[in-house]
């Protein structure tokens, strides 16, 4: 059976980063290492296919299983194994994960050719697969928590790949430590949630703790602390405000990185988890408002953000904020599949876009900056076609992949009742064509502005075939999601269905057939897109004194968003200096100085003390002994007498 090899799929990337991390300074070879690297997890994606066609031929019923690797923690009540729960979902996600980060892998042999670094870097990727696999496909949450945590080290790793090269204000080591810290904010609210779960239900495998969670009433006030606990992990992992502020600062890693972290891999984890745990949010509705309205204002937050930003990769990143927050959009009204969906369309346009600047990047010896860029189409015309794809499938043009998911989401939020939600993400949208086409037209398009002595060339195979294969799934991949309305029978939604099925009964939302209105709506998201997508190439390559003038006539306003909204000078005031301050006059000066060393050093002073009274016993000489002897006597007769 196909579902015994899933222990394999996990485990092959693992042995990928033992023989790389071990051996790989005496192979040396990078084709050698590469190969290693990569077929590691194409190994695991094949084995999810193997799966996924095995499911077709079940009922669906029949179609879930748990396969238990092996006892894990057996400590008094709490029964732990590892075990991978096979299931629509996390097939789904096997595949995405495994094809997506397949070409990544395969796109980095030629990105970080001649890299000193090169066995460290693909032992890193193997190492950042593995985790991600153990996060998707566990049967519980406590091994789901250790892929979630595996996951925060490896982008670290990743992103601090390069260590000593310089970043903004710091070096790329620094963008790897706020990653890492601000992840472990959420993780805390992951640790509540998780505690709160197995005191409730007495155990934290899915199946027992979703079949008992289902005899709550709806709205419970267990279910809703569980909810939020661990919606607080999801806004760090999945960066939702608050906890945004680490993902722009992650593009100091390698592009293939970039990719990896941003369309496939550790972002998407926090919608997976919401996700997974649809029975608990559907338990609480007041959850669900808040993921909701958490992701739509991130959703248009960062697409503000990305209007007027400069570096091709921290365009991108605020992209995927932004996109991120209408997953959690979706899974926040209630339509799961649709988050589900889009999660899988904006693995590939994402990947696509990414791994095509850093074929730009590539080509301009580390340039990131768009203002220094411009007609490019003609020195590399793979990438700019490719990334013309990416483009308008992010910007939601039919019949391109983001069209399907982007709409189904707007739809959704709209027929449930949600209107306030669907005017944001629709305004998310047209900023997203905006701010997508902006990037375009200055990169490959108009005039040429870098320096003359650059001559940017094309890609080598080894990237431009992944880009081709991204391109074809971003053009294509909406077929899976073709809504009843446009004529197809939303496959990925009938395949999902038994994974919702719980939820979406608890909810008990209307059903919604073909209207007329869902015509309009798709209608007029189209025309909002093809709006964005007009104004951008006539500001930027046309009228170009226009959004000079814009910028000018609102300084306030532009620095505001060029800026991005001052979020990390705030936390840096009312957080990281207080901290400091507190840390060094309080905890150091008082606490650790005086109090700490004080009970150290006053220790050792009092044993000093009591040595030197005793050592004046030993005098040496004999009268002092018997003084003390006939005192002894005296004291021992009074003391008799005395009674």
């Amino acid at each position: 059976m196909p579902q015994q090899l899933i222990g394999y799929a996990v485990l092959l990337p693992f042995l990928g980063f033992l023989i790389n991390g071990l051996f790989g300074p005496k192979i040396r070879n990078e084709i050698v290492i590469g190969t290693i690297g990569s077929l590691t997890v194409g190994a695991g994606f094949v084995i999810g296919c193997l799966n996924f066609f095995s499911m077709l031929g079940m009922p669906p019923e029949d179609r879930a299983g748990v396969v238990e690797i092996f006892p894990w923690i057996a400590a008094g009540g709490l029964q732990v194994s590892v075990a991978y729960q096979v299931d629509q979902l996390s097939v789904l996600m096997l595949l995405v994960v495994t094809g997506v980060g397949f070409l990544i892998h395969v796109y980095s042999i030629g990105y970080m050719h001649g890299d000193p670094g090169f066995w460290r870097f693909f032992a890193y990727m193997n190492l950042f697969i593995f985790a991600m696999l153990n996060l998707i496909l566990a049967d519980n949450f406590l091994l789901m928590f250790l892929g979630w945590e595996g996951v925060g080290l490896c982008s670290y790793l990743l992103i601090g790949f390069w260590y000593d090269r310089k970043f903004e204000k710091g070096t790329t080591a620094d963008a790897a430590k706020k990653a890492f810290i601000v992840n472990r904010i959420g993780d805390f609210g992951f640790l509540i949630g998780m505690f709160l779960i197995y005191t409730t239900f007495g155990s934290l495998r899915f199946q027992t703790v979703f079949a008992h969670a289902a005899t709550l009433a709806v709205g419970a006030p267990v279910a809703l602390w569980i909810s939020l606990a661990l919606f607080v992990g999801a806004t760090g992992k999945s960066a939702q405000i608050p906890l945004f502020v680490w993902l722009p600062d992650a593009m100091a890693g390698p592009t293939p990185v970039s990719a990896l972290i941003h369309a496939a891999t550790m972002v998407t984890a926090g919608v997976y988890m919401v996700a997974r745990c649809s029975v608990l949010y559907a338990l609480a509705p007041a959850a669900m408002e808040t993921v909701a309205i958490v992701g739509a204002a991130t959703a248009v937050m960062a697409a503000t953000i990305g209007l007027v930003q400069n570096d091709i990769k921290k365009v991108l990143a605020y992209s995927t904020i932004s996109q991120l927050g209408t997953m959690f959009l979706a899974l926040g009204v209630g339509a799961f599949t649709a988050g589900i969906f889009h999660l899988m369309t904006h693995a590939f346009f994402k990947a696509l876009l990414f791994l095509g600047s850093g074929a730009v990047i590539h080509a301009l010896h580390e340039e990131q900056d768009i203002r220094k860029m411009g007609g490019l189409k003609e020195a590399l015309p793979i990438t700019y076609r490719t990334f013309l794809v990416g483009t308008i499938a992010i910007a939601g043009i039919p019949p391109f992949a983001g069209f399907f998911s982007k709409d189904e989401i707007l739809w959704k939020a709209f027929a449930n009742g949600h209107w306030f939600l669907w005017a944001a993400g629709l305004a998310g949208a047209g900023l997203t064509a905006f701010y997508m086409f902006r990037l375009l037209s200055l990169t490959f398009e108009g005039e040429r502005r870098w320096e003359a002595g650059k001559r940017p060339h094309e890609a080598p195979r080894s990237m431009t075939v992944p880009l081709m294969i991204l391109a074809a799934l971003s053009f294509a991949g909406g077929i899976a999601g073709i809504p009843a309305s446009l004529g197809g029978g939303n496959a990925i939604e009938h395949w999902l269905e038994p994974v919702f099925e719980r939820a979406d009964r608890i909810m008990a939302l209307p059903g919604h057939g073909v209207e007329p209105l869902e015509y309009v709506l798709m209608t007029l998201s189209v025309l909002v897109a093809a709006g964005g997508i007009i104004l951008a190439r006539s500001w930027y390559l046309g009228r170009k004194e226009i959004p000079l003038r814009l910028s000018q006539k609102a300084p306030r306003g532009y620095a505001l968003l060029l800026n991005k909204y001052y979020v990390d000078e705030f936390y840096d005031a009312a957080v990281v200096r207080p901290m400091t301050a507190g840390s060094e006059k309080l905890l150091w000066k008082v606490i650790d100085v005086n109090v700490i060393d004080g009970i150290v050093n006053g220790t050792a002073s009092l044993i000093g003390w009591v040595g030197r009274t005793f050592r004046m016993v030993q005098t040496g000489v004999v009268q002092n002994y018997m003084i003390v002897f006939l005192a002894g006597v005296v004291l021992i007769v009074g003391w008799l007498l005395a009674k």
